[in-house]
């Protein structure tokens, strides 16, 4: 029986499995890493000591004589690299790491906003790649000057596993301004402005081959030499496969770290507070959102408090609706769409000295749904179908409170392994095998709203989306007193 190996690399840790053509996941595996935040703004990875290491070990963890091996990765991000692929300083990861906050404002208007919309279908944000090109040649030119190549997670493994220098489209869109979204190309002119000199990866797509495995990779990771590696993309994209987000309205909603919704669509569309992108397949498109927190928030609960996840999430389950009185701002990081703002901040209002941890947990969760209705409300699909994924879906305390702020059902999936499913799939796909990844991956649930809830969520949604504002000059005074 053909096998699949998709390995993908997260935020906060990289998972891979072996899945048998008839979509039976053979072995899974997984690595938790850290992230570096070596300043206020800037987040990193350390392509070698993380993305390497962990595809490696997950590889042999993993076992088996693979016949095609796919892979995903966080993006879009900066790693720099020279003419060997080695790179020469950690990778500057995607809209969390809000460094480049000047050169974002300077691009646009070197460009004109309404150009960039219009080439790119995105505004230029802590998102785009462009302005982080920009903050390099700026802060580093040691390290541009040395720069020839641009990777990403995805396609910095398949460099390390094949040799070839390639990107895939879908993350080549989110290289504003350096890709037209229309051309399916790179924007040439934008590109030798923002990137002069270098060598951009030739595009291919997540469905085709990259390349097969060379002996060096083998010797180091005991893939079998001349396995097919495919292109790769960014890992919400491979995620959105794994549970077959592929017709126009179809909604992914990732529980992670970060939150983070895919939408698909038949047609480019621009958006001024989303990212338009292209999809996995040749002539898809895709409108995405992505908050710079999710479960990123619980974590802080739970570290200032004690406990753990399940047992905070199952307390805050006894918590009414509402969260006794509280409301959270979940812009922790800064906040990406729908309002591009890195020096948003989190803001908890309602506090008495009777509210505790349950409470708290609670509020963060409830911020977050209001976060998920706020991107949605910006969405072109009026009616979406929402499939929730992601490690938050476990025990079923946060997608019930989506649904319930939302007013929303989300289909359920199988396996919520994600994006590694993803690039298994994918994997499959690119060799020549056309799996059914409704068999592959069935949905085996639907959370429905409770309506007993609607009308106070409403009242708090209001509530919600009228604090930033409330709060915005203070949060953006805070912000600089911590740079």
């Amino acid at each position: 029986m053909p096998t699949y190996l998709g390995i993908d690399v997260g935020t906060s840790s990289s998972k891979g499995v072996l899945v048998g053509d008839d979509g039976t996941v053979l072995a899974r595996a997984q690595v938790e890493h850290a992230t570096s935040y070596p300043a206020p703004g800037h987040v990193e990875h350390d392509a070698e000591g993380v993305w390497w290491h962990d595809a490696v070990r997950l590889v042999r963890e993993l076992g088996g004589t693979p016949d095609a091996v796919g892979v995903s990765g966080i993006g879009p991000v900066l790693l720099p690299a020279d003419a060997g692929g080695r790179p020469l300083r950690p990778a500057i990861l995607y809209g969390v790491d809000t460094r480049a906050s000047r050169e974002v404002a300077e691009l646009t208007e070197r460009f004109g906003a309404a150009e960039i919309l219009r080439r790119g279908g995105t505004p230029l944000s802590s998102q785009a790649v462009g302005p982080k090109i920009a903050w390099l040649r700026r802060h580093e030119p040691e390290v541009w000057d040395a720069t020839a190549m641009l990777l990403m997670a995805s396609s910095f493994l398949v460099h390390r596993l094949t040799g070839e220098y390639v990107l895939d489209h879908h993350s080549a869109s989110q290289c504003d301004p350096l890709y037209d979204l229309d051309a399916a190309d790179w924007a040439a002119d934008l590109a030798d402005e923002v990137a002069p000199g270098l060598a951009l990866p030739r595009l291919a797509w997540p469905t085709e081959v990259a390349g097969q495995v060379t002996a060096a990779a083998a010797a180091e990771t005991g893939l079998r030499e001349g396995t097919p590696v495919t292109v790769g993309t960014i890992d919400a994209w491979a995620e959105a496969a794994s549970v077959g987000v592929s017709g126009p309205g179809d909604t992914m909603v990732m529980y992670g770290t970060t939150m983070f919704l895919v939408q698909t669509a038949d047609a480019p569309a621009r958006h001024e507070t989303l990212w338009s992108a292209r999809g996995v397949r040749p002539g898809s498109f895709t409108a995405a959102a992505g908050m710079a927190t999710g479960g990123a928030v619980t974590t802080w609960v739970r570290d200032l408090g004690g406990g753990d996840h399940t047992s905070l999430a199952a307390a805050a389950g006894e918590v009414p609706a509402g969260a006794g009185g509280l409301l959270l701002l979940p812009y922790f990081a800064g906040e990406r769409t729908p309002i591009f703002d890195p020096d948003a901040r989190g803001v908890l209002i309602g506090l008495t000295t009777q509210h505790g941890a349950p409470e708290i947990y609670r509020a963060a969760l409830e911020g977050i749904a209001h976060g998920v209705r706020h991107n949605l409300a910006a969405f072109p699909a009026a009616d979406p179908r929402l499939v929730a994924v992601g490690g938050g879906t476990t025990g079923g305390v946060w997608t019930q409170i989506v649904s319930d702020v939302t007013g929303l059902p989300q289909d359920v999936p199988a396996d919520t392994t994600g994006a590694a499913l993803g690039d298994a799939w994918l994997a499959a796909v690119a060799t020549g095998n056309e799996p059914d990844i409704a068999a592959w991956n069935p949905v085996v649930g639907t959370v429905e709203p409770d309506p007993a809830t609607r009308e106070l969520h409403d009242a708090m949604h209001e509530h919600y989306r009228a604090l930033y504002p409330a709060t915005r000059e203070t949060a953006h005074f805070l912000a600089g007193l911590r740079r």
